[in-house]
């Protein structure tokens, strides 16, 4: 992929005001028309741009400068890129290499066995396979599923782990949340200690236990043992003054 300039018309207003190239020069750098790089010496062209540094953007060195400023005849070269930014790959199936295909169902099965929240169209992504051999891995009905082993897709070259970092975590966020049971038992200290007052008070009441039926004439008999002989002298003695009321 050649390089492209960035900002043509910017560059060229830097050129114009840091340099002493010449018109067609800085024209056939920034793919400009020399009357154009006239005009924004002039200022009648280009007074809203703000003058962009190749310098410090990579695509021109000082050295580069110097020379086609010594020689007008020189024509400038923009410097090599210091990094190579990839193409974005095209949507569409994952091509496999023909000495790979045959690691395929290994690399299915691992990830079956290790990420069951992958949906087939994830995995058809990642490994470039079809849904039919993905259903057939999950029911054992392939036919080489007994000589099949879980095998990392991303130790096999299939994929890479940023890619399927980001199908794990695609299909973490569209799994349903968990419903828990509700229970009228207690919570523990550890799950309500950080909730909020409100949350607390919103739950209902634990249900009460029953309570025992409690039978009267085994409480007072209770009792009446309790007070022992003390009681019995106490009567005694009720009856001996009532005796000695009815003499007087």
């Amino acid at each position: 992929m050649a390089n492209t300039l960035l900002m043509p018309k910017a560059t060229a207003v830097w050129l114009v005001d840091n340099t002493a190239l010449s018109f067609d020069q800085i024209a056939n750098f920034c793919k400009l028309h020399p009357l154009e790089v006239k005009a924004i010496a002039d200022g009648e062209s280009a007074q809203g741009i703000k003058g962009l540094d190749p310098i410090n953007t990579g695509q021109l060195t000082r050295e580069e400068i110097a020379k086609a400023e010594s020689d007008p005849n020189y024509v400038l070269k923009i410097a090599q890129a210091k990094y190579v930014v990839p193409e974005l790959r095209k949507k569409g199936p994952r091509y496999t290499p023909v000495s790979k295909r045959q690691d395929r169902p290994n690399a299915i099965l691992w990830l079956v066995r290790n990420h069951p929240e992958l949906k087939d169209a994830q995995i058809s992504r990642l490994v470039g396979t079809t849904k039919n051999t993905i259903e057939q891995i999950r029911n054992r009905t392939h036919w080489n599923a007994a000589n099949l082993q879980p095998v990392d897709p991303v130790a096999l070259g299939l994929c890479s782990q940023i890619d399927l970092d980001f199908e794990v975590q695609k299909a973490a966020k569209l799994r349903p949340a968990e419903v828990l049971e509700k229970s009228d038992s207690l919570l523990p200290a550890s799950e309500t200690e950080n909730l909020p007052v409100d949350d607390i008070l919103s739950r209902p009441p634990t249900p009460k236990e029953e309570e025992e039926e409690l039978d009267a004439d085994a409480v007072f008999a209770k009792l009446k043992s309790l007070k022992g002989p003390e009681s019995e002298d106490a009567a005694s003695d009720d009856v001996a003054s009532e005796d000695g009321a009815d003499e007087n």
